[in-house]
């Protein structure tokens, strides 16, 4: 929403914003400049219900005057009941492209997705490519490839479409900002959670690439592809063209956590007790999917994506370039915690991590 308040200054916007986040988006608004805040209209809806849980009014008015619709809302927390991940993630999808076939002025659907819909699949994947031979390590990439199937079928009939495909995501590259704790962020709490002086073993081997993207590339990346007239009808994967190993990630965490740097490795199916510490517990059916993530070899084609940013000079920032601030936020995130809550170990944003419909 900022970086197209910030680049379209005539552009005006509607959020569709759950209930439960209404207060939140309020407080989002609140905090943009006047002449933004004033281009803004927040929508309460839930994008997996009928017409998207908008009135009758608010729908029939959307649809007559969208052009560009920007589809973010998906279950990513991978400990998501599977039921709640066909809901949004693919019944989410079908409303969104039921606005987007009643809209008569749309000249664009964005459709962000992500490039864990080739679920556990080794080697190389092209961007043009929908396949997942090796199946699904977790329900949220079943439901997202599902999703993105319907995306796909809807362009094939001629709606005009792009399809993003970010890798997986953490915080901003220079303020280290994150709205919720998981995946990468399991090791840097286990790394914050540990004695000093403990060398902590690697989940794995590590030998394997982990594609890990900045959530400000991937807005600048997606934002300036979607506004390309040349990315209609493709799939472009935003990643990191040049991966730290799994390995190599541990180590720099370490190093800006102030710890010893990781001595051998566990296996994936002993891992997942390391990562039982005090204040991880919550977690303890999340890192079994994580893990094998880290123990997945596969490299994501992004050749289209570098055609169109290349240009443009938009290149992802390499792990190591950003993984002091991403320590320190949440460092600093804990530490606000504890300062509130002595006795706690909870992160900032328990309740968001743990909600499916974040």
């Amino acid at each position: 929403m900022r970086k197209i308040l910030a680049e379209e200054r005539s552009a005006q916007v509607r959020c569709v914003v759950q209930e439960k986040f209404w207060e939140r988006a309020q407080e989002i608004v609140s905090a943009l400049p006047v002449r933004d805040r004033e281009r803004v209209t927040l929508l309460e809806g839930d994008v997996a219900s009928m017409d998207m849980g908008l009135s009758g009014k608010e729908h029939v008015a959307l649809a007559q005057e969208v052009q560009v619709i920007h589809h973010c809302a998906a279950a990513t927390y991978l400990g998501v009941a599977r039921d709640v991940a066909q809901r949004v993630n693919v019944d989410g999808v079908r409303e969104v492209l039921e606005l987007a076939r009643e809209a008569k002025k749309l000249e664009r659907l964005v459709h962000w997705s992500s490039a864990l819909v080739s679920g556990g699949r080794r080697g190389y994947v092209l961007e043009d490519e929908l396949q997942a031979p090796e199946g699904f390590r977790n329900v949220v990439e079943e439901m997202r490839f599902k999703g993105e199937q319907l995306v796909r079928a809807a362009m094939q009939r001629g709606l005009r479409t792009t399809i993003l495909r970010p890798a997986i995501l953490v915080g901003d590259s220079v303020t280290g900002e994150i709205d919720r704790f998981e995946g990468p962020y399991l090791l840097v709490l286990l790394m914050l959670s540990s004695p000093v002086d403990l060398r902590v073993p690697l989940p794995g081997r590590g030998d394997v690439p982990l594609n890990l993207v900045p959530i400000d590339y991937v807005v600048d990346a997606g934002w300036a592809i979607a506004n390309d007239a040349r990315s209609v009808g493709r799939t472009f994967h935003l990643v990191d063209p040049t991966p730290q190993s799994a390995r190599r990630v541990f180590e720099l965490i370490a190093q800006a956590a102030g710890r010893p740097l990781p001595r051998g490795f566990l296996p994936t199916n002993l891992a997942t007790a390391l990562l039982r510490t005090p204040g991880l517990e919550r977690f303890a059916h999340v890192p079994r999917a994580f893990l094998e993530q880290l123990a997945t070899e596969v490299v994501y084609d992004d050749r289209g994506a570098r055609e169109l940013l290349d240009p443009k000079g938009i290149k992802c920032p390499g792990f190591e370039s950003y993984v002091d601030v991403m320590v320190s936020y949440v460092r600093a995130q804990q530490s606000a915690k504890r300062q509130r809550r002595p006795d706690s170990f909870e992160i900032e944003g328990e309740d968001e991590a743990s909600d499916p419909l974040q």
